[in-house]
């Protein structure tokens, strides 16, 4: 997989490349190593250059930098439960399928749940400035279209039900990683 391709098709064009998608494996075996692994490493090295290297600046107070080893060890954790979150979304996309009258088939669920994650990984360069955070929230939210684009082709469900689908996914999806986004804050302090 000619992983810049990949991602270009999936922004640009994303109906031609699901076709594309569609035909090719869907284990975690091949997406992981192959795509996530990659993409995923994004949001947590910026996030770690952002807020143990280059810092926050703090009015009347200065730079304000989180320790090296906490930040590392936050981007380590943050970078591994990637792996997670994209499994177990995956598998609510997959179990979600029939409520919306589609059919259940994992391999697509996962291809559609990595693919759809696509934005959000790549507008994690934001978390370099703390000031330019929101545009990796605004970035992630072109996934919702990208799951509303490619639920109907790979998961086979009907279009007209999409709507509802991602938006039980995506619900599914932040309460997930809000859930781990806790969990990991209080670990860390």
């Amino acid at each position: 997989m000619d992983i810049v391709s990949r991602v270009k098709g999936i922004l640009v064009a994303p109906e031609a490349e699901w076709a594309a998608i569609e035909k090719e494996p869907g284990t975690p075996g091949y997406l992981f190593p192959n795509y996530v692994v990659y993409l995923a490493a994004i949001p947590p090295v910026a996030g770690f250059i952002g807020s143990a290297i280059i810092g926050v600046a703090v009015p009347a107070i200065g730079t304000v930098r989180v320790p090296l080893f906490i930040g590392l060890l936050g981007a380590v954790i943050g970078y591994v439960l990637s792996f997670l979150v994209v499994y177990v979304v995956a598998i609510i996309v997959d179990q979600l399928a029939p409520r919306f009258g589609g059919t259940k088939d994992f391999t697509s669920a996962l291809k559609v749940t990595v693919y759809s994650f696509t934005p959000y990984w790549l507008g994690g360069i934001f978390d370099l400035m703390a000031g330019l955070r929101f545009v990796a929230f605004l970035a992630a939210l072109y996934g919702l279209y990208l799951l509303w684009t490619g639920l109907p082709r790979l998961m086979r469900a009907p279009s007209d039900r999409a709507v509802a689908y991602v938006a039980a996914t995506a619900g599914s999806a932040f309460a997930i990683m809000l859930v781990l986004g806790l969990i990991l804050a209080a670990l860390l302090t």
